[in-house]
């Protein structure tokens, strides 16, 4: 069989790198795209450390040029694309009333657009290619939920949700699937600020089982998405999130 391609942003750190590892683990190659190319060459070396096949590719996924080029070097290196993960992700801009704005046009740009970006070039490039493949973009139950202090954050994730339904519809003819996963409280850096808020014991309480989600764990749910045998999915928000949304 042909080995699959999966590109995987965001690949650097967190979610991102723990789904590289796990589809290079599965066989996969993978393109590990981050703009962050000292972490995400360290991610190529902890794949290649195991046996696996890597490569880095520097992304600003703010830009619609850049991300394009993502795809057509991955393709040019390994010939095809068969998984595009858009992860990569920052975090909000603080309080509606207290913006700060710098902040709140870059968390749009990049968790928004990035994933926007992320399905054109992908989906056209598989289109192209005639590749049945499929696009995983990362949600959030914050897509759904409210928490305070968050409000950019919110809009982005509530944007990812419809865009992977949007696509979807569109996609289906060309035997493209499209979903989106949404974490929950996932222990990756994004959350520092409430670890240093001393917020960490108010998160696990939310969390069925009193312990906040590995990166591992989400990863082994993208991995199991973006199988033929999940074909049955599209459309839809996989909730990763270990019932946070399910309770309160």
């Amino acid at each position: 069989m042909t080995k699959r391609v999966a590109v995987i942003t965001g690949g650097a750190s967190g979610i991102g790198r723990e789904t590289c590892l796990q589809f290079a683990r599965k066989g996969d190659r993978v393109v590990v795209a981050d703009f962050n190319e000292a972490a995400g060459r360290e991610t190529v070396e902890m794949i290649e450390a195991e046996g696996g096949e890597a490569i880095f590719i520097q992304v600003d996924v703010s830009k619609q040029e850049s991300v394009n080029a993502l795809v057509d070097q991955a393709v040019q290196a390994y010939g095809r694309i068969d998984v595009m993960f858009n992860n990569a992700g920052i975090g909000g801009a603080g309080p509606v009333l207290s913006q700060n704005m710098d902040l709140y046009h870059r968390t749009i740009a990049v968790n928004q657009h990035g994933v926007a970006y992320g399905i054109m070039a992908a989906g056209n490039k598989m289109k192209e290619l005639g590749i049945r493949g499929v696009i995983i973009n990362t949600a959030s139950v914050f897509g759904f939920l409210a928490s305070p202090g968050t409000f950019a954050y919110h809009a982005t994730k509530g944007a990812v949700i419809m865009m992977s339904k949007s696509a979807a519809l569109e996609l289906a003819p060309h035997g493209i699937r499209v979903v989106a996963v949404a974490p929950g409280a996932v222990d990756t850096p994004i959350i520092q600020g409430y670890k240093d808020a001393g917020m960490i014991d108010s998160m696990r309480q939310k969390v069925m089982g009193g312990e906040l989600t590995k990166p591992e764990t989400v990863a082994k749910s993208v991995y199991l998405v973006s199988l033929d045998e999940a074909e049955a999915i599209n459309g839809s928000v996989v909730m990763v999130d270990q019932g946070y949304a399910s309770f309160k």
